[in-house]
């Protein structure tokens, strides 16, 4: 026999599962306001828009959508402010700083010393090549020889001026991607890596490994395409974990290298970009970049009095100070909070064994060919884990009243 709830019961029921339905879902969290906020955070879905056509998806496909904004801030609450993010009574910033977001780091411990607008969404330009790096490190062989095709060499450039059919080993190659930021050089890696969609492909699920969540590369050398996008944030995560493999922190700190020849051309020198190398006491090495819709970005990372802190700035100016200046006085100050003994405003926050997984995994869910990195979502929902326990004790109360009701009847 079917068991029919009673009219009362069944009442009850309706009334709490309407209420239930009607609640709103639980939304992102709202970025906290400050003396420093702003009223709205405007790049806290997408970066600004683009200069030029470099992002116009191709005829036919559509642009890719914004990445979720995650609800919780990754890296602690107060890196979801869009303003300045300071501990309290630490000192403001220099005042020459250009670039609209930044973050500085301790690449000891991941403690954010202070930042701005940390998980605004900005273009990395060829700062995202150090994700390119760990793709390489991590899927190629040091000694692995590379053959260059004229697609990889005929790059729009910064290039480094590699020859179609010449043979370079990854670790040269390496080198003169984090040294001069060659475009050719980065093609060529990801040619290696299995072609341009497949190395985005794992550009992308290592980014989600991390946990780097406003983070999408559209192509390998940081040059502008459809969807790319990044924050100060995911960029320092990157650099942290980055600076901590030995082959990638031996290359930024390179100065110079005899890069090989080949054919008709001979071998010839190339120098690091960073021009903070040699100049600022204890510069460990980093990364720079431009584009015309990032602007100017830049990575780098020092040691001093034993602590090691590292800046990351994205989309900054030079002028009316160069950006390594800027780069300076930011580390500079980052030095001075961490003398002070200043309390973190957030903490880098990735998995360390993002290097070590397999790269058959499955991409995460993306559009237009590009991976995204996106958190895995529960099919049932808050509203409906909360809806299927309320039935759930209901239909339990009323065969418990069913089953006393019969004992009460046969008594």
């Amino acid at each position: 026999m079917r068991c029919v709830p009673s009219r009362p019961l069944g009442v009850v029921l309706t009334v709490v599962l309407s209420a239930l339905l009607a609640a709103p879902l639980p939304a992102a969290a709202a970025p906290r306001q400050g003396p420093d906020q702003p009223a709205e955070c405007a790049n806290r879905e997408l970066p600004p828009p683009p200069v030029d056509t470099s992002e116009r998806p191709p005829p036919g496909q559509p642009s890719p959508a914004p990445l979720p904004v995650p609800e919780t801030p990754v890296g602690g609450e107060r890196m979801g402010e869009c303003g300045l993010v300071l501990p309290p009574g630490a000192p403001r910033p220099p005042e020459e700083l250009t670039a609209a977001s930044w973050v500085v780091q301790d690449l000891e411990t991941g403690a954010i010393l202070a930042a701005k607008d940390p998980h605004g969404r900005q273009r990395p330009a060829s700062l995202v090549k150090s994700l390119l790096a760990l793709v390489v490190l991590r899927d190629l062989e040091p000694g692995q020889v590379v053959v260059p095709t004229e697609l990889d060499a005929s790059q729009e450039c910064t290039c480094v001026g590699i020859v179609p059919g010449g043979r370079y080993t990854v670790d040269q190659l390496l080198h003169a991607l984090l040294m001069r930021s060659g475009n050719d050089v980065a093609h060529a890696l990801a040619t290696a890596l299995g072609g341009v969609p497949e190395a985005l492909r794992r550009m992308n699920t290592l980014a989600a490994r991390l946990g780097a969540k406003d983070t999408r590369a559209a192509s390998p050398s940081g040059l502008d395409g459809p969807g790319m996008s990044s924050s100060a944030y995911d960029m320092g995560l990157v650099f942290h974990h980055a600076m901590r493999q030995p082959e990638y922190a031996a290359a930024v700190a390179t100065r110079t290298m005899e890069f090989p020849g080949w054919g008709d051309k001979p071998a010839f020198p190339i120098y690091n970009d960073n021009k903070l190398l040699g100049s600022y006491p204890g510069f460990l090495g980093g990364k720079t970049g431009f584009t015309d819709d990032s602007r100017h970005t830049y990575a780098g990372a020092a040691e001093r009095n034993g602590r090691r802190l590292a800046v990351v700035m994205l989309r900054g100016e030079q002028r009316p100070t160069r950006l390594t200046d800027q780069a300076a006085a930011l580390l500079d100050y980052g030095f001075a909070l961490a003398a002070a003994g200043t309390p973190p405003v957030g903490r880098i926050d990735y998995s360390p064994t993002a290097l070590t997984a397999p790269t058959a995994e499955p991409e995460p869910a993306g559009t237009g060919g590009t991976a995204l990195a996106t958190a895995t979502e529960d099919p049932f929902g808050t509203t409906g884990w909360i809806i299927t326990i309320v039935v759930s004790v209901l239909s339990v109360g009323m065969v418990i009243t069913l089953h006393r009701r019969r004992q009460a009847a046969q008594s």
